[in-house]
């Protein structure tokens, strides 16, 4: 015990250093020095996380209001800036993914929040002036997706952090609590547009084109402005890096030849990938189908269910297995998606909004379930993996084998978030060109359903059903 304490001791556990000796599978190290600093960081990185998401889908809800001010954009031109942060944050994310192991938690969860600031000071100046062309904000919409792609080193970060039958719930956490960031941003920005909250430093509000009450527009980037600065250097002198988590690039890039690395992106597309990419979807969706309803005070409703749900689904997954809720998660998806058909107008007619509404917050919550199912599945398949691999060697095999199945967990873990973010640009582009070419979403909406079948076949085919190659 005593050399144990030494060596925590010389590891600097503190806030800000970097951690030599770590060892979350020791019990009695968890409990003693390991659980404090896992929390420590833990509570650091969900508000970064929830400051990312919320840059993210900005323009969720500023799209809203730019045609207001006088902004002539073009329905499509609008769901392309609905869009394009998350195609640009699902690009990064894949980067992202890899960084945590060469750059350590600390500094890049610091870097990467401070990044933030580029667009959404950016975005207060942008719409000050109304004759900032429409490349302008294509710009600042692709940066908004450095908030996207901070998920995936959040993500692999937090999970170095705790024992394997903890992650679920702490990457549950991190996540879940960091999603509400796509609610709050789309509660928020409705509201801080009405006042002016930075007073003559923000700027004076623009002029409404029907007449209206003026909209201070420039605060839907300035609102975070200090937070991400105050976060940004919480995570610089309050997290820690770790040496155990270092990796080269060669050592992480073996997931590309694992089958299951595949297989979990694929899925992850179908959870979170619906969950980003109906948040960003829609308002614009609602806007577009029930032009009476102002989508904006229920725009936030769904993402915030969602993202609660993570965390809940991920504490499930830990008792009762994330294949099984994996697999009914999508099985209800399907049945959901019917309902929002049901529930659309017919040739603009007809329709009933509450019954949409009520069927879209079903899929918000399934998503957020699988959200969390889909990732506590990952550390189980590559433990399992490399146990299988190792069984017929010593100790020290058996040793190697686990450090490097928690090193391509948390690599997967990063990767699948990355291809599953690119739901985020296919949903809101797949409304407009459906609307564009038959005049209403339906053809988007079966092809949810097509692709929900192929990722229910897949979990139950590889992890659910009995004698799964990997039951997880």
């Amino acid at each position: 015990m005593s050399a144990s304490r030494d060596a925590v001791k010389n590891s600097r556990p503190g806030p800000g250093g970097v951690i030599t000796d770590w060892r979350p599978e020791d019990p009695v190290y968890w409990e003693q020095t390991g659980k404090r600093v896992a929390t420590r960081n833990l509570v650091i990185s969900i508000p970064a996380l929830l400051l990312a998401f919320s840059v993210w889908v900005l323009f969720s809800a500023v799209t809203i209001s730019l045609p207001k001010i006088g902004f002539a954009f073009s329905t499509d031109q609008l769901f392309w800036l609905v869009a394009l942060p998350s195609l640009s944050g699902a690009t990064l994310r894949i980067f992202y993914s890899f960084v945590i192991p060469i750059f350590g938690g600390r500094r890049w969860t610091a870097l990467s929040t401070a990044s933030l600031l580029l667009p959404t000071l950016w975005l207060g100046f942008a719409v000050q002036n109304p004759a900032t062309p429409y490349w302008v904000f294509v710009l600042i919409a692709i940066l908004c997706g450095f908030g996207g792609a901070n998920f995936s080193s959040s993500m692999s970060n937090i999970s170095f952090f705790y024992p394997k039958q903890r992650q679920g719930m702490a990457l549950g956490l991190n996540a879940g609590l960091g999603n509400v960031g796509v609610s709050v941003s789309q509660a928020v920005v409705p509201l801080v547009i009405t006042v002016g909250v930075f007073g003559a430093l923000g700027g004076a509000p623009q002029a409404v084109v029907d007449g209206g009450a003026p909209l201070f527009l420039q605060n839907a980037g300035f609102i975070w402005v200090p937070f991400i600065a105050f976060f940004a250097l919480a995570a610089w002198f309050g997290m820690n890096d770790l040496t155990s988590a270092r990796s080269s690039f060669s050592e992480q890039a073996v997931i590309f030849r694992r089958k299951h690395n595949w297989l979990m992106c694929w899925l992850y597309i179908g959870t979170f990938g619906s969950y980003i990419g109906f948040s960003a979807g829609f308002p614009m969706l609602v806007k577009s189908q029930f032009p009476d309803v102002n989508p904006l005070a229920y725009a936030f409703i769904g993402p915030l269910l969602g993202a609660l749900m993570r965390s809940v689904g991920g504490s499930m997954a830990d008792r009762w297995g994330g294949a099984r809720l994996t697999f009914w998660v999508f099985a209800l998806m399907i049945a959901a998606v019917f309902g929002v058909l049901h529930f659309l107008p017919s040739n603009g007619q007809g329709g009933n909004f509450y019954g949409f509404l009520l069927s879209f917050m079903a899929l918000f919550v399934l998503s957020g379930i699988g959200n969390g199912t889909t990732f506590r599945m990952i550390p189980v398949i590559f433990r399992t993996l490399h146990e299988r691999l190792s069984a017929n060697e010593g100790a020290d095999g058996k040793k190697a084998a686990a450090h490097q199945a928690s090193i391509e967990s948390a690599a997967v873990v990063g990767f699948s978030g990355a291809i599953g973010a690119y739901g985020g640009f296919f949903i809101p582009k797949s409304y407009g060109s459906s609307i564009t070419l038959t005049g209403s979403p339906d053809m988007a909406l079966y092809g949810f359903i097509a692709f929900y079948i192929t990722c229910l076949a897949v979990t139950w085919w590889w992890y659910y059903r009995r004698g799964a190659e990997t039951p997880c």
